[in-house]
């Protein structure tokens, strides 16, 4: 089909989103604009509707993506009348059709949290052990925009080296200082880079220079965004740790990061905790109904069963394995290409359906 594409006309593709071609005149009055003739529309001047090219194609020809341009049609409204929402599965939907791809690599926490953030939607791949994709799938649901929840921590046995080294790495050297070096662990002070500024020997312990807790301006486990900046502007710290009522480090907000961050009126979120909607992968083996147990206990909002062939016996004995140990957890099956491969799926209990088919599935 793609040698077409050297010899075959350039087939126009019909946009046109209304049929109703009215247009106000200044004064408010709606005018009718003129219509083409029947002949002018089927000679293809204006190009074909996507039903004429492929449904209604006697000559049963194919076409390749070069093969095919869209054609411009009258516009009657504005981009703020412009609706691109849609459903990804029964109970989810998203402001923006982007949804990642659930193959191996692709998407990790950092990518599910931009997609939500954007107003689609992030699915962890599976190339993890159990406990690793579960901790992926934390991330995104622990995240809450201006908040860093996974800073890198330091204990007091750690040295000026230590700090020097992440600051080579990643170009910052604020650093909190728990008691076991661990995101969680008691908060017991700072290091910033003017305790290290004049500082020689590189295996002083940070003991010796952190700022002490009891000096430290910190945020208790809940505050607001807005609460936390003027707590930085009050005290004009450059970071503002968040702690529990244990104490324990739970969150780290930099005046930078501050400065940068917007609000995301598009963002995934479920409706009454805000927090950012994310998918996983699990294939059809046995095992992989423990993998989805544990990113159901992590929060996982859909699982994506990840096959390319799914009108399979062992995808639609997991869906249904799925929807009845968890029945309110949205699952998508596929991939499908045919309604007899869909009906089974919707069957079993799909709330969604992946539709396609490449050239190397099986």
């Amino acid at each position: 089909c793609s040698s077409l594409s050297w010899y075959m006309p350039l087939i126009l593709l019909n946009a046109t989103m209304s049929p109703s071609k009215k247009q106000k005149t200044e004064n408010g009055a709606s005018d009718s604009l003129w219509e083409l003739d029947e002949e002018t529309l089927n000679s293809g001047a204006v190009g074909f509707t996507a039903s004429q090219l492929f449904i209604k194609n006697p000559a049963c020809v194919a076409y390749t993506y070069d093969d095919v341009i869209m054609m411009p049609g009258h516009i009657c409204f504005g981009l703020n009348e412009v609706d691109i929402s849609t459903k990804l599965t029964k109970g989810i939907s998203l402001k923006v059709p982007f949804v990642s791809s659930p193959m191996d690599t692709v998407t990790e926490h950092k990518m599910a949290i931009s997609m939500a953030l954007q107003g689609g939607i992030g699915i962890i791949h599976s190339n993890f052990e159990i406990n690793e994709q579960a901790d992926e799938v934390r991330k995104v649901k622990r995240y809450k925009n201006g908040f860093i929840t996974d800073p890198i921590c330091l204990s007091p046995d750690n040295t000026v080296g230590d700090v020097m080294e992440i600051k080579e790495k990643y170009g910052y050297s604020g650093i909190p200082i728990t008691c076991n070096g661990e995101m969680g662990g008691k908060l017991l002070g700072i290091v910033s880079n003017r305790d290290i500024t004049f500082i020689e020997d590189q295996t002083m312990k940070l003991q010796e220079i952190m700022t002490p807790r009891e000096k430290l301006s910190v945020a208790t486990q809940g505050v607001e965004l807005s609460e936390a900046n003027e707590i930085l502007k009050e005290t004009k710290k450059g970071k503002l740790p968040v702690v529990n009522d244990d104490d324990e480090l739970v969150a780290l907000i930099a005046r930078t990061d501050l400065l940068k961050n917007v609000e995301f009126s598009q963002a995934t979120k479920d409706p009454v905790s805000k927090q950012l909607l994310v998918g996983a992968a699990i294939g059809t083996r046995p095992e992989d109904r423990k993998r989805a147990a544990a990113l159901v206990e992590a929060g996982v909002d859909v699982i994506v069963v990840d096959s390319s062939q799914g009108d399979s016996v062992y995808q639609i004995e997991i869906v249904k394995h799925l929807k009845e140990t968890h029945p309110k957890l949205q699952v998508i099956a596929g991939n499908v290409v045919t309604p007899s491969q869909a009906i089974h799926l919707i069957q079993a209990g799909a709330d969604g359906l992946r539709v396609g088919m490449g050239i190397g599935s099986i």
